[in-house]
């Protein structure tokens, strides 16, 4: 009878394999578009604000760490809903792949308190957005609202709106109308992506036992509070124009993705059909990439 020896694979291996976990309990596609916000508007702020490199360097780290470390702390409360939900299942802690679920907690944490104290550093505005964004997205929306409430992500969403809102206060030391609209704007975007992604898979929260708006309304209902979140996001990013003294390039780049995006969710509440909801959802992130790229290129160019 031929015995099969299974070798272990080389420490190499095993160590860029764990690494790789890492990264991915931290949502790496979602830190890029959140720290892309924020670089955006500190390049905004810099007009004209001479800062040394080791201000620059200590800033972006921040961000990085701030929004890593809320996502890995996330996935681990959110670990039991995530081991439930055919979508998320396979991540790092349900597969078992980070184990035991608490080394996620230790780690999120550590980029978090690190992030903390770089943004002390900096000065008291940059502190207070990390601090709100871990208070707003863990204790607000993870622990208290997203099981609860339907409205989950309309009083919990306020915190996705901060890196953007971290890039212009840490530079500038201070608040303004612009940055402030910036904010509101990403904190507007939210329904629209997240709604769109709960209606495709509303069986998955369902059977969690989370009350998203698609899971506990009808979906006329959903799509029509999408589709209001959007008329005022591009109301928004309008206004944006204005405050800030942008261009024809930044006005051309609202104008006409704010049109796609807001076609898109009218064609879906008129024709209703969960492929084209998760169509919008893959559209959103992109949009709000252009918007934060016209924005930089405006003020670039």
């Amino acid at each position: 009878m031929e015995v099969i020896v299974r070798r272990k694979p080389p420490a190499s291996q095993l160590l860029i394999s764990s690494l790789k976990n890492y990264i991915e309990v931290t949502k790496p596609r979602s830190v890029f578009l959140l720290v892309f916000t924020s670089l955006v508007t500190m390049f905004l702020a810099a007009q004209g604000i001479t800062q040394p490199p080791t201000f620059w360097i200590k800033a972006i780290l921040a961000i990085i760490l701030a929004c890593s470390g809320v996502n890995a702390v996330s996935c681990y409360v959110d670990r039991d809903l995530d081991a439930g939900m055919e979508r998320t299942r396979r991540r790092p802690i349900p597969s078992g792949r980070i184990y035991p679920a608490s080394k996620a907690l230790y780690w999120g944490l550590a980029q978090f308190i690190i992030a903390l104290a770089i943004a002390w550093t900096i000065n008291l505005y940059a502190f207070a957005c990390i601090l709100l964004g871990m208070f707003g997205y863990i204790g607000v929306y993870s622990l208290w609202l997203k099981r609860k409430t339907p409205w989950n992500i309309i009083l919990g969403g306020f915190s996705g709106g901060l890196p953007a809102l971290f890039g212009w206060v840490a530079v500038a030391g201070q608040l303004g109308i612009t940055p402030v609209l910036i904010s509101i704007l990403v904190v507007l975007w939210i329904p629209n992506h997240i709604w769109n992604l709960a209606i495709y898979y509303k069986d998955d929260y369902r059977r969690v036992n989370v009350p998203m708006l698609p899971v506990v309304c009808h979906p006329k209902t959903t799509l029509l509070y999408i589709l209001l979140t959007v008329v005022f996001m591009v109301a928004v990013s309008m206004a944006i124009y204005f405050s800030g003294n942008f261009g024809q390039l930044y006005f051309w780049t609202a104008v006409v993705s704010g049109a796609v995006i807001l076609a898109g969710n009218l064609y879906l509440y008129f024709h209703y059909e969960n492929k084209k909801a998760w169509f919008l959802y893959k559209l959103s992130s992109p949009y709000l990439f252009l918007l934060f790229l016209g924005m930089f290129l405006d003020r670039a160019i």
